[in-house]
Order: C-alpha cells, then structure tokens, then sequence
C-alpha cells in the first residue's frame, strides 16, 4: 500500500478550472494505485484580503479572532477541492485541521503542531476516499482554532506525511480532536497497522522545482532534480523561497521524501531526500540573495561569561530569529557581536537591546541596507577552498564583505544592498551553477563500477535504506512532533585561531588572505568576520599542527594591505558544536546553550550559527566541562 500527500497552494486553487486540475492531478494518483491525501491552502489572495477586511475594522486584531478568520481561507477550498473530485466521478471528504486532530500549542498565528492523530483519516481512506485536509490551521487543549504562521500548508502537508508513515510503524492515533485530559494524541498501539510500502509529499506550487538560485535574478540558474534534506534547509534559510524550513524539519525528522513540482504540468520536480554519496562531490548545489536584511553590531561589551547569553536571551523574549551571528575574537577586555535579523523587526530588537548596552557600557548601531550572499553544498565538508574561491569572485566584483559567518555545509556573507544582486551571480558563475553537474541536468556517477547512480532520477535519488527507529523515541517524537530535536553536542580540540584585528573595510582584503593560506594548502574550517568602528574583526580556525604555518601567511599577507593589522594565533581552544533538527526556526536554541555556559562561568569566544548547528569557541581548558554541561542542557547522552 503506497500513499501520497499532495499539497496545493493559493496559485494553484485561483479559480475554478485550476481547482479542477489539481482535481485530476489527485484523481490520476489514485488510478495509480496510490491512497492519496490532499492539503490545501486558502485560495489566491484569500488570505491577504481578509486580513485587510480585519485592518479595517482595527488597528489591534485580537490574534485568536485572527485565528477564527484565516482558517476559514482554507475551509472553502477544502470543499471546492472536494466537490472537484467528486464531479470527476471520484469519491472524496473534506476535513479541517481540527477534524482530523491536529494539535498545536496556543501560539495564536504562528503556533506550532504537537501532535496528529491518524484515526480518521486512515478511515475515510479504507473507505476509499480521496483525503482532503485544510493545511496551516490545528486546535490547541482548549479546542480553539490555531494558525501555523508563515509556510504553514507546507509544514501542514509533510507533517501529515510524517505521521501517517510511522503511525504504521506501532503508533495509532486515539481519535480526533483534542483528549479530554489535554495529553498526547499518539500513544503506543498494541495492534500495529498495515505499513504503507511508500510515503511520499509532493508539493505543488507555481514553479517547477529547485533552482540554482532565484531564476528571476539569475536567468542562467539550472533546476535541480535532486537536493539533500540540509542542503534545502540552509538554502530555504538564506532566501530560497520555495519552501518554508519548518517543513522541511518535518521532511529530515521523519525521513519524507518531498518532490517540489509545478501545478501546470506534469513534468518531474525536484527531490529533497537524504544525502547521498555522491552528492558530497558537488562543492556547491545553489546559491541564494536574502534582500532584506538588517545588521544589529553590540559593540565594545565586557568580554566576560554571560555577555552573548543576555544579549540573545532579551532578543528570544521577543520571539525575533536570529540569523547570522559573528563574534569574533575579543581584545583589551571588550568583544563585539555582530548579528542579522529580519529587517521588519530591526525595530523591535534594537528597544531590546538598547538598556542592556547602556548597562554593560557597550554601544548598538544596526545598518538596513544590507542584503545577504549565502552558497550552500554537502561537498563543502571535503573539498578546499571553498571560502577563498567565493571570496575572489566576490572581490572580482568589487563587493566588499561586512560580516562573514560558515557552517558545514553553508558561507554567507553580508553585502551593501546595492551589491546584493551583483554579489549573487558573480558566486553563481564562480561555481559553475549554470553548467551541468549532478543532481541538476547529468547522472551522478558511478560507484565501485555499478551503473551510474540515480541515472534517472527517479523517486527516492538517495536511494540505500531507511534507518531502524527506535519506537520510545519515535512515539516520544510524534508526540511532540515540531519540538527542536537535537541530536548530538560535540568537542573539538584539533584546531586552532588565527585572529586578525584592525583590518581595512575595503573589497579583497579577505580574499587575500585566504588565497595565501590556501596556496599554502591549509583547510580553513570556522570563519567569523565582523565590523567594529569601521575595521574589520576576523577569526579563523586552521588545523593545530598548520597553525604557525598559517600564522606566517597570514601575516605576510596582511603585511601587504596596511601596517596597523595585527595578527595573533591561539593554539588552545575548544570548539564546541550542536546538532539538531529546528535549530534557526526556534528562537530559544541559541539562548539555551549561551546560558548553560553562562552558568558555568565558561566564557564564549566565538559564535557561528546556521539550520543545523550552532558552534562556539571557548577556552580549550574548559572544553571537556562545557562539553558535559551542554548535553545535561540538552539531554544528550
């Protein structure tokens, strides 16, 4: 028994005759012998033109009426779907979030989903009914209605996909709606169910796929057919409008294999699925532009335990998500942080943030006219030069970089607006993102002399087989299905830190650095560059036994653009990092771990985040107790 979920947007659903062909599209799966479950979102600009009928009757909604209106977007086309497909001659059954038991806590407008039962749904499809659900919408413990947030139909359609798989691995929904004691909606089932073979979620949107990068501010941008579940993560988080990252935490969570796809044709979207082999020899899959952008810089603050955890903890309060965050290396007893934050709430963090460095003696200053350049691929993890390739092109343009923040498998770096675009498809050309590569336009190649892999594309172009689950944990998980999940803490001692101070805010001067320490064939892992009063703050980790090594290149090479640049090396440091599923979309991670430390008296030096970890330098002595504190923070074993 196989089983999709189809997941229609507002484009899709504009007016009768696109409803009708979303109506076949579901109808034709069906015939394929597939049980099929559609998610629907509300229709055109629904969504948009109640919310102005609400403005016009105040300034201040109430967030639970807003609730009670939005939701009704997607009833009406749960019914209009569901009168498509009967019309063709197709039996189907509309349901809203409530109806089927979807659960969230009571975050009006933005909550989050705990839990799904499976029970009458399973039913009507036994029954032999096309499943239609209205997505972005659940019910909380008191039985009121509840909106999702932003991407909320996407992250509806791969949660019901998540949770109608493994309810057949030894989980069974107790019914709709809401219990009477407010607890968990999935509890073990003695009588497990028939597993379905396959569970797949398709989401159908008014493009085609993936791209490269944004095909309407890079023309030559290549559609992918195949993209892991990280790497769509971080592109998702540096701009790729495509989905929303809350679904695709869902999608890696519970192992979904998601085929973006266009509405208007029936041609082969693109997979995102599990990381392949080969996907590992293809340094960078896509690119991205996030427009707007605003660069908060704390600056001049005591350089001390705790700093980084007040800072960020008055920011969470806010329910603000942080998105780059550059510290670098502190001097004379004071640090600066950098940080970005979506420009609509610049606003908001800097009436946070003000008191807090008037207390500390520190300064705040945000910049909104900054735009940020991000490149995401998984053969970032073994392949050199990387950084320094980007930042060439980038100096070839003439875009000089403000900040620069690198994770596994992401470097992004902060641009004049101005030069957002520019910036944008001189990286896309470095990498050779128009050209045909794997995964986008050319078979993967061959392994250990087997047919070239995935030559096809098909379904599931990760291939290999799915890991055991272990049923306490995936029950514990559905329980709690959008709670972060994370999944190791990790110590690293083999590095060390070249820290470059005063350094001229001018295009090329970090490109000439990293070009000298990579022609001296050192790898460089975490790179963190900051502005503090108009000179730039870089730090840089290198392998302990090439740090004197990159010590003298470095200098040599600073030597040339300005005598006032100093250079220091630390070989003691302990780089700590944290793994996990939900990592940017919940405000509280960082939070939690700075203040962990913070309590230890463990003081932070460096701090890189990204989709899937967020790393920090400490004093290497306290490496092994930071260590241990963070997984009692965590409760990681």
């Amino acid at each position: 028994m196989r089983l999709v979920v189809q997941k229609f947007g507002g484009t899709s659903l504009k007016n009768a005759e696109r409803i009708m062909a979303a109506a076949r599209k579901a109808i034709r799966a069906k015939q394929e012998g597939r049980q099929v479950i559609v998610v629907v979102s509300a229709r055109g600009d629904t969504t948009d033109e109640l919310i102005e009928l609400a403005r016009e009757l105040t300034d201040s909604p109430p967030a639970r009426e807003m609730d009670m209106l939005l939701s009704t977007g997607e009833q009406i086309s749960i019914a209009l779907m569901a009168m498509a497909i009967g019309a063709l001659g197709e039996r189907a059954i509309s349901f809203t979030g409530a109806q089927v038991g979807i659960v969230t806590d009571s975050t009006h407008t933005k909550a989050r989903i705990k839990s799904i039962s499976t029970a009458r749904m399973r039913q009507a499809l036994a029954d032999g009914h096309v499943v239609i659900v209205a997505g972005f919408q659940g019910i909380n413990d008191n039985g009121d209605v509840t909106t999702l947030g932003r991407g909320g139909s996407d992250t509806t359609a791969v949660a019901l996909a998540a949770v109608m798989k493994h309810s057949a691995q030894g989980v069974r929904g107790q019914g709709p709606g809401v219990r009477p004691n407010g607890g968990d909606s999935l509890t073990p089932d003695p009588c497990p169910l028939t597993p379905f073979e396959e569970v797949d979620c398709e989401i159908y949107t008014d493009v085609d796929g993936v791209y490269t990068t944004d095909p309407r501010m890079a023309p030559e941008a290549r559609k992918m057919e195949s993209i892991s579940y990280d790497e769509m993560l971080e592109l998702a988080s540096v701009g790729a409008g495509v989905m929303h990252s809350r679904s695709i935490e869902f999608a890696k969570k519970f192992d979904v294999p998601v085929q973006v796809r266009s509405s208007f044709s029936d041609a082969d979207g693109t997979w995102i699925v599990p990381e392949a082999e080969w996907m590992r020899d293809v340094v960078v899959c896509g690119a991205a532009l996030v427009r707007d952008e605003a660069r908060i810089g704390v600056n001049d603050v005591p350089d001390r335990p705790g700093v980084s955890h007040r800072i960020f903890d008055a920011v969470a309060s806010r329910n603000i998500v942080v998105d780059m965050i550059a510290q670098s290396v502190g001097s004379n007893g004071r640090a600066s942080i950098g940080f970005t934050v979506p420009a609509s709430e610049v606003r908001t963090a800097l009436d946070v943030l003000r008191p807090i460095a008037a207390e500390l003696g520190a300064t705040v200053d945000s910049d909104e006219q900054v735009s940020k350049v991000s490149i995401v691929g998984a053969g970032m993890r073994t392949h050199t030069g990387v950084a320094d390739r980007m930042f060439a092109a980038l100096a070839a343009a003439g875009v000089n970089m403000k900040m620069i923040t690198t994770a596994d498998i992401k470097i992004s770096v902060l641009v004049d607006k101005a030069d957002g675009l520019r910036a944008l498809r001189a990286v896309h050309q470095a990498f050779g993102l128009r050209e045909p590569r794997p995964g986008a336009g050319k078979p993967a190649p061959a392994r250990g002399g087997s047919k070239p892999a995935d030559s096809a594309f098909a379904r599931r172009p990760a291939g290999g087989a799915e890991p055991s689950r272990d049923l306490a944990a995936l029950t514990a998980q559905l329980a709690s299905m959008e709670d972060v999940l994370v999944t190791d803490v990790l110590l690293a001692t083999d590095q060390g830190r070249i820290t470059v101070l005063n350094l001229p805010d001018r295009p090329g001067e970090c490109s000439a650095i990293f070009q000298a320490v990579a022609a001296g064939g050192i790898v460089v892992d975490m790179i963190v560059q900051n502005l503090s009063s108009g000179k730039g703050q870089l730090s840089f980790s290198v392998p302990q036994p090439d740090l004197e090594k990159a010590l003298a290149l470095t200098r040599t090479a600073t030597a040339k653009i300005d005598p006032g640049v100093t250079v220091g090396a630390d070989s003691n440091i302990a780089r700590l990092l944290i793994l996990g599923i939900g990592m940017r979309t919940h405000t509280g991670t960082a939070r939690k771990m700075f203040g962990a430390l913070a309590r230890r008296g463990i003081n932070i030096s460096m701090i890189n985040t990204s989709e899937v970890r967020v790393s920090v330098v400490v004093d290497g002595q306290r490496g092994p107790e930071a260590l241990a504190c963070l997984k009692e923070a965590f409760n990681v074993a």
